[in-house]
């Protein structure tokens, strides 16, 4: 028997909070004020948005608010970065975790959406900003293939919507021939998957 759409949908969720938390565990001290792949951010900004948009999930299932605005984040890099980023993916992790396994609607910073669609979008965030922060900081550049697959779904069904909206991704790209679904996926949401850092 397979498994429920809500159990893989919180498996990708898991698979994308363990990337960025990797991912920013790995982040040399010099570099973060290294540009990323989203124009005009550096890599502390990407991390502090990344770390807003997760709280913003896991307190839409809790009640609550971030702490601020995910688009002017407040700054966590004072402290320990990764145990901050620690206690957000934890507290977001237990919220899906506490969620009837056949809860039709969750309430996301998206809007409601079913179970595996809203862990999933969580996860598209998480996943996406680690690749964004691991190709600018020259860690292990590729999005993993079982986390692309896992995120697919929801973003053939939510990005367009939220790119004409809010133009919170860049015009998605061309894929070119030969990409595999990690680098259509990032060419979907508007970025280069062969982006490297500016020569300085």
């Amino acid at each position: 028997m397979g498994k429920s759409q809500g159990a893989m949908g919180f498996e990708v969720l898991t698979l994308a909070h363990g990337h960025l938390v990797e991912v920013v565990a790995g982040v040399p001290e010099s570099a973060w004020a290294a540009p990323t792949p989203c124009t005009g951010w550096t890599v502390r900004q990407v991390f502090n948005h990344a770390r807003i948009d997760q709280q913003g999930y896991g307190l839409a299932i809790t009640g609550g608010r971030p702490d601020s605005d995910p688009f002017h984040p407040a700054d966590a890099l004072a402290g320990d970065p990764s145990a901050e980023l620690g206690k957000v993916v934890r507290a977001v992790a237990d919220a899906y975790a506490g969620l009837p396994a056949d809860a039709e609607q969750v309430p996301t910073p998206l809007g409601p959406l079913p179970l595996p669609l809203a862990a999933a979008a969580a996860a598209m965030d998480a996943g996406v900003h680690a690749w964004d922060i691991a190709v600018a900081t020259d860690q292990d550049r590729h999005l993993p293939l079982e986390l692309a697959e896992g995120i697919w779904p929801v973003a053939r069904r939510l990005v367009d919507r939220l790119r004409d909206a809010y133009q919170v991704f860049a015009p998605a790209r061309e894929p070119e021939q030969g990409y595999d679904s990690a680098e259509a996926l990032l060419a979907f949401l508007g970025r280069d998957p062969h982006w490297t850092p500016p020569a300085s």
